[in-house]
């Protein structure tokens, strides 16, 4: 079985554009979480905040005539999968373009372009006014499909979509292939870009979402005692990964090994997780069987960490009952607190994080930790980042329809 190691990151997220950017913003605990701005008028909405991308311009990777064909999370996917391949030096040429692969997790999709041109239609009457590119400007599968026809890569193409896990799912598709030998390197991560009306009405009438309209900064606050739901966000996170063998004869910097991978399915409740946390046990548990990992190996778990009544108490439950007495001396931090939930897009930029902090030796805090909740009772880097040498690390997601994926990454 051939390693899988990263030798690029790329990301876009509330907190900015850009790795570096990203990681800065997370060791300074910022908050992405603001009212919104993406669309006029959200005073009809039960939430009136969200986590969205400052300052975006995708005319920066894209043509203008691009940019208004394509959603947005495709614009942000784009940005973020081409940073991904331009900070890992790896050329994509006719020598090697049939090995490099492209597997995007998407949750939801082009739900802009889809509110925007049923709202068209309705208002006007007319079916002659659907844009040609209504269809291939916002179906899942053209984030790897556009980042294919930017970069040249080849190999295979597809997107993985299982709600809030889509992203560990791609992840663990493209550790497959290259250990496998079907792929030697995979641009792999998710996008997400759903912060539209219809979206967080959806959420709202489900009771998802925190209601904290006069406070956006501090309504993240996963395992909190107060926590009283999840902040929609958007954003775009990608990895390249690369077969050790290729990644070192060319000399790339490697930031780590995506070690391994493990996916399960709850057999619940279409948006409730198990209380005991049995599907997320099993998930964690496959992803250190799989890469070789001892409990006491892991120092940092990135949490799922929705910030949800039911979602924290479970995943507490569910590392507690994996790691046992060792849980106690691990750190378990939700970025969400900092971006908000990201969706299909998720798994990936928090993957990213949990790279950092091994190459950095610096654990993400969890902000807004304002009061413990009695059933959450493990070291959550409470509000603060931490200096602490890292070896390896898991990344935790779940989502609706009862779907667990984790990943485990390990320094190199």
């Amino acid at each position: 079985m051939r390693k899988v190691v990263v030798t690029g990151m790329g990301i876009v997220s509330p907190l900015g554009i850009g790795l570096e950017t990203n990681w800065k913003a997370i060791q300074e605990g910022k908050s992405g979480i603001a009212p919104i701005f993406l669309f006029d008028d959200p005073s009809g909405l039960a939430t009136q905040f969200a986590g969205q991308v400052p300052d975006f311009d995708a005319a920066q990777w894209m043509t203008p005539p691009e940019v208004r064909r394509y959603d947005r999370f495709l614009h942000l996917a784009v940005a973020a999968g081409l940073e991904a391949v331009e900070h890992s030096g790896l050329v994509i040429d006719d020598s090697n373009a049939k090995r490099v692969g492209c597997i995007v997790g998407v949750g939801l999709g082009g739900m802009p372009s889809l509110e925007q041109t049923i709202s068209t239609r309705i208002a006007t009457q007319k079916y002659r006014r659907v844009s040609p590119f209504f269809i291939p400007g916002l179906i899942a599968n053209m984030a790897p499909g556009l980042l294919s026809i930017y970069t040249g890569a080849r190999g295979e193409n597809w997107t993985a979509t299982s709600a809030c896990a889509s992203a560990n799912h791609a992840f663990g598709a493209a550790l497959r292939s290259i250990q496998a030998g079907a792929c030697d390197a995979v641009i792999a991560g998710g996008a997400e870009a759903v912060v539209v009306p219809t979206t967080i009405a959806g959420f709202n009438a489900m009771k998802a979402l925190s209601t904290r309209n006069d406070s956006p900064e501090t309504a993240s606050r996963p395992f909190d005692k107060d926590r009283d739901g999840f902040v929609l966000g958007e954003g775009a996170g990608f990895l390249m990964l690369e077969a050790e063998e290729m990644a070192t004869a060319r000399g790339a910097t490697i930031y780590g090994e995506l070690a391994g991978f493990g996916a399960t399915g709850d057999a619940h409740h279409i948006t409730a997780p198990r209380p005991d946390g049995s599907g997320a046990v099993d998930a964690l548990e496959m992803a250190l069987a799989d890469g070789g990992l001892n409990k006491e190996d892991i120092g940092y778990i990135n949490a799922h960490g929705t910030s949800t009544p039911a979602n924290d108490v479970m995943e507490t439950r569910a590392i507690k009952t994996v790691f046992g007495d060792h849980a106690h001396s691990l750190a378990v931090s939700s970025t969400k607190s900092m971006t908000g939930h990201l969706l299909g897009a998720a798994a990936a930029v928090e993957a990213i994080y949990s790279l950092m902090a091994i190459r950095d030796g610096v654990l993400p805090p969890t902000i807004n930790h304002f009061e413990a909740d009695p059933e959450c009772d493990l070291d959550y880097v409470a509000n603060e980042a931490r200096q602490a040498k890292v070896t390896a690390a898991l990344s935790n997601s779940l989502g609706f329809g009862g779907t667990n994926a984790a990943v485990a990454f390990r320094s190199y």
